[in-house]
């Protein structure tokens, strides 16, 4: 079935073909690692991740390209504030924002540059921008001149008044418009830079992305993603540079956005209380749980993050463990995802209703007692959650998360208590033991096989 994605560029669906039969390019803009990772910045990480997965599965090479922004005056402003060295900030940034968005199920991508070590292409790429007449030197600055471009704009939809309006630049003397942007700037010698044509400086934002994507992917890729609060500046700013500097050849052939991430119905903010961050939600749920709620919004909806949202992706991931549980001794077949499944992906990535065709599968999974049927559903449902980075744990890891060894010892043997209780009429110390471990937060479960248990 072909797939679908939303073309910000278009603004439509279109359907994806990529530029080489069976290969594809995406670029997706990674963090400026400053500071720890809030989840808005992990939407971006887990919607990019299933895509990757999913393209993978459709196409014979995927070459995922996901940066890390690691010269930027933020940068500099934070290692200050610490009393630390960028350098020191930045890889132990760098650390933290990878652990946690792993901790979530993401992947690594294929390629992960870094921008300093990119500098020299991105000296090379203003110097052909200027050598074209897209740009100038004033200053120890370089600039991109918008007015070079006939349709800058056009990936955003703004009017010059808005271009100007929604840079958030300063409109200093030495632009030759106001809504020239930055490739390079001088740096005082405090800052990082690097040695360049135009004095000791360091880059702007936006070059960086188009110097990384041409090293390591070419002048033009199928699929360039982020958040949508990127497509102005920062996008149209790159499609603009590259685009000059290729001879007009385009910079990406699809440009998907995710929509942003608002906690309980307000936009996420510090000074409001209601700004979390990954490692802050990963302290009060499991990361496949943040993962899962991440996935119940279309990625190009906005998404409201909630507490009540946190514990049914709780819920839903007790109910999917346990009806693997169930069938635990029964071997898998290795099959793919069912039609409905698959169609759901490829229309635009439609991970709400992947979800409910999971939640079906493992309906029927409940149902069956016929042992071909079980291997069937039990394999379908394991690559559906593989494509989606859920369903990654043995059923009994998730179930009893949070549990020591020691712990389960202990439970087992008060279960085991339990049961001689029943056996001996001792119906109190029957209750007595499960209300214990119902207040420890242990859920019995009696069945005809026994009793097993599992975190509440």
């Amino acid at each position: 079935m072909p797939l679908q994605f939303h073309n910000t560029l278009a603004r439509k669906k279109e359907e994806f073909v990529p530029l080489v039969p069976g290969q594809v390019s995406l670029y997706v803009c990674g963090p400026t690692v400053y500071d720890r990772a809030h989840i808005g910045n992990a939407r971006p990480a887990v919607v990019f991740d299933v895509l990757a997965r999913f393209l993978r599965t459709q196409f014979d090479k995927v070459t995922y390209v996901r940066n890390i922004t690691d010269v930027d005056d933020k940068i500099n402003r934070r290692a200050k504030e610490l009393g630390v060295s960028i350098r020191e900030l930045t890889a132990e940034t760098e650390k933290q924002y990878l652990d946690d968005i792993g901790a979530l199920g993401v992947l690594p991508p294929d390629i992960m540059p870094r921008v300093t070590d990119h500098i020299g292409e991105i000296i090379a790429m203003a110097a052909a921008l200027i050598a074209g007449g897209y740009a100038y030197e004033a200053e120890g600055h370089v600039l991109f001149h918008v007015a070079a471009m006939d349709d800058y704009g056009k990936l955003s939809g703004h009017s010059r008044d808005d271009l100007i309006a929604g840079a958030r630049i300063d409109v200093a003397p030495y632009k030759k418009d106001p809504a020239d942007f930055v490739l390079w700037k001088p740096s005082t010698p405090d800052m990082p830079g690097w040695d360049s044509p135009w004095g000791y400086g360091r880059p702007g934002w936006h070059i960086e992305c188009s110097a990384m994507i041409q090293k390591h992917l070419g002048p033009t890729i199928d699929i360039h993603g982020g958040g949508n609060d990127l497509i102005f500046p920062h996008h149209e700013n790159e499609l603009a540079q590259s685009k000059c500097t290729h001879k007009g050849e385009p910079l990406a052939r699809y440009w998907l956005h995710n929509g942003m991430l608002q906690v309980e119905g307000e936009k996420m903010s510090k000074s409001v209380g209601n700004f979390f961050t990954v490692r802050d939600l990963l302290e009060r749920a499991p990361g496949e749980a943040i993962r899962l709620v991440l996935m119940t919004a279309h990625y190009r909806q906005p998404l409201d993050w909630t507490e009540e949202g946190l514990q049914e992706a709780v819920t839903i991931l007790d109910r999917f463990y346990l009806a693997l549980r169930r069938v635990e001794e029964i071997e898998e077949l290795e099959v793919p995802p069912p039609e409905a499944f698959i169609a759901a992906l490829s229309d635009d990535l439609n991970t709400p209703l992947a979800l409910s065709v999971l939640h079906a599968m493992v309906t029927e999974l409940n149902k069956a007692d016929d042992g071909f049927e079980q291997s069937m559903l039990k394999g379908q449902i394991l690559s559906a959650g593989n494509l989606l980075g859920l369903l990654q744990q043995e059923p009994e890891a998730w179930l009893r998360r949070g549990q020591s060894d020691s712990d389960a010892e202990r439970i087992e043997g008060l279960i085991a208590d339990r049961i001689q209780a029943r056996k001996d009429k001792n119906f109190a110390r029957a209750d007595e033991i499960r209300k214990q471990l119902t207040d420890e937060g242990i859920v019995l479960e009696d069945g005809p096989s026994g009793t097993t248990w599992r975190k509440a």
